[in-house]
């Protein structure tokens, strides 16, 4: 009993200590994100957009859209798309071998015809292209149909075989753009096009919001808890998060929802890894590697401003397939490149990044659930009182809510994406219940996660079902259509 005693107060005084580092410093990224954000907001109107679209020279864009069973939203993100604001790109979506009308809807709204297209195989695939698909009125847009091998880099890789474009641009196909998103995402490669790989830009929940025409009219709060926590995380790690990491040099993760690459860059990389379910990360880490080892200099960039709008996991079920998911992914994206941790030669990435993300990311989960139970288990048997269960909990929770209502403060004095009270009330009261609860259910998704990758379960995507978006009459709502670009504009 004495030992379990001693080995109890050590270890509950070891994870106070190390929520206070975590905690500490996901508030620094959020200071450091408080300042890039507001700089950004500052010189946006310097920024040149409309020089970028009026240049000849400026590189046209491929977006790729792998595209499995998304029957309710694909002709909305495709008509969305279509008028984005661009002076020249093209439109990509592989059906990865729906089993729904995902195909059938696009075909009916965009009057696609089969056409003879050679796809090459500049970057490895897994299944073989069945046909290619285009618009009778000379849309820029191409559907390629495939069969399903249970990899979302399967046709992505597909995508970036058939793209014409320089620039290649990933999104989800449940992903609604602002309708300047490829001008604000593409100019980092139009100032340092030499230097310049990479680039990606804020990922926001869509679910409750209006939408007409493949744009969002009016972000709004969804009615559900579970997709209301999902805005508090994502303004917290999408938006400030990277927004830090991107100012340090230090970018590991640019989502696969909407990132830019260079087109030249992934076909020598060999592309996305067929096999990790983390491909995103992964492909970033990769390129890191790549150019780390041949001693090149270049960039990857975070965006702040360039909004693309997703549906997000409406119930728990769903959701924790895709954290479970995610922390599998992160889990083999840093053992594939265990090489460059700690390693000099990989600079910040290898000595900070890298190490980072392993002790505060991929196994935090696992200190914060061992944490908790040794905690209880202490106050049971005498080893801990109730003054350090409070300092605990502090430490715990109350810097936690403390993180989320800083993200949602910088959100508020910055974007102000979402206009009422009610929404601001909503937002806070979902950061409440995401620290008492729903966070220590996110840590055990995240164990489980890394306990599949340990044990090598199956790696298999896992469809995840889409309730669509609730389209607003777009003939009613013409002047809110303008409005919502004007308001784009200015911010």
């Amino acid at each position: 009993m004495n030992v379990l005693k001693a080995v109890l107060h050590g270890f509950d005084e070891f994870v106070l200590i190390y929520f206070l580092f975590l905690n500490t410093g996901y508030l620094f990224l959020i200071g450091l994100a408080g300042l890039d954000v507001a700089q950004t907001i500052r010189r946006i109107d310097f920024a040149g957009y409309d020089s970028i679209f009026a240049n000849p020279l400026t590189p046209g864009v491929t977006v790729l859209v792998p595209a499995f069973n998304e029957e309710p939203t694909i002709v909305e993100t495709v008509r969305g798309l279509l008028g984005l604001r661009f002076p020249e790109f093209e439109v990509i979506v592989i059906d990865d071998g729906s089993t729904d009308n995902t195909f059938g809807r696009m075909q009916e709204e965009f009057g696609l015809v089969p056409i003879e297209r050679v796809i090459p195989d500049d970057v490895p695939t897994i299944a073989p292209v069945n046909s290619v698909h285009a618009p009778s009125d000379g849309q820029n847009l191409l559907v390629i149909r495939k069969d399903n091998v249970g990899r979302r880099s399967d046709p992505m890789n597909v995508g970036i075989n058939a793209a014409s474009y320089p620039l290649v641009c990933m999104i989800d196909a449940d992903s609604l753009l602002d309708e300047s998103a490829l001008l604000r995402v593409v100019k980092p490669f139009v100032d340092d096009p030499v230097r310049t790989i990479g680039s990606g830009g804020v990922i926001r929940a869509a679910n409750g919001s209006e939408v007409a025409s493949g744009r969002i009219i009016e972000p709004k709060m969804p009615k559900g808890w579970v997709a209301r926590i999902q805005i508090v995380e994502y303004l917290r790690s999408f938006l400030l998060g990277r927004t830090a990491w991107g100012r340090m040099s230090g970018l590991l993760i640019l989502s696969g929802a909407f990132a830019m690459f260079r087109r030249d860059a992934l076909v020598e990389v060999g592309g996305l890894d067929l096999h990790c379910l983390g491909e995103d990360a992964e492909l970033v880490a990769r390129l890191h590697h790549a150019m780390r080892k041949e001693k090149r200099d270049y960039r990857f960039v975070f965006v702040s401003e360039p909004v693309c709008w997703t549906e997000v996991p409406d119930n728990l079920k769903v959701l924790g397939r895709q954290r479970r998911r995610w922390s599998r992914g992160l889990a083999e994206v840093l053992w594939k490149h265990r090489s460059m941790m700690g390693n000099p030669k990989y600079g910040f990435i290898g000595m900070v990044v890298l190490p980072y993300y392993l002790v505060f990311e991929l196994l935090g989960a696992v200190v914060e659930l061992t944490g908790v139970f040794a905690v209880i288990l202490g106050l049971i048997v005498g080893v801990v009182d109730i003054r350090f269960a409070g300092i605990f909990a502090l430490a715990a929770v109350g810097y936690g809510l403390l993180l989320s209502f800083s993200a949602l403060t910088v959100e508020e004095f910055s974007f102000h994406r979402y206009s009422s009270w009610k929404d601001l009330g909503s937002g806070l009261a979902a950061a409440c219940l995401e620290n008492i609860g729903f966070r220590q259910l996110h840590a055990y998704w995240r164990v489980r996660g890394l306990f599949n990758a340990i044990t090598s379960t199956s790696k298999e995507w896992e469809d995840m079902p889409r309730t669509g978006y609730d389209e607003t009459d777009v003939a009613g709502n013409a002047a809110a259509l303008v409005a919502a670009g004007a308001g784009g504009a200015a911010r």
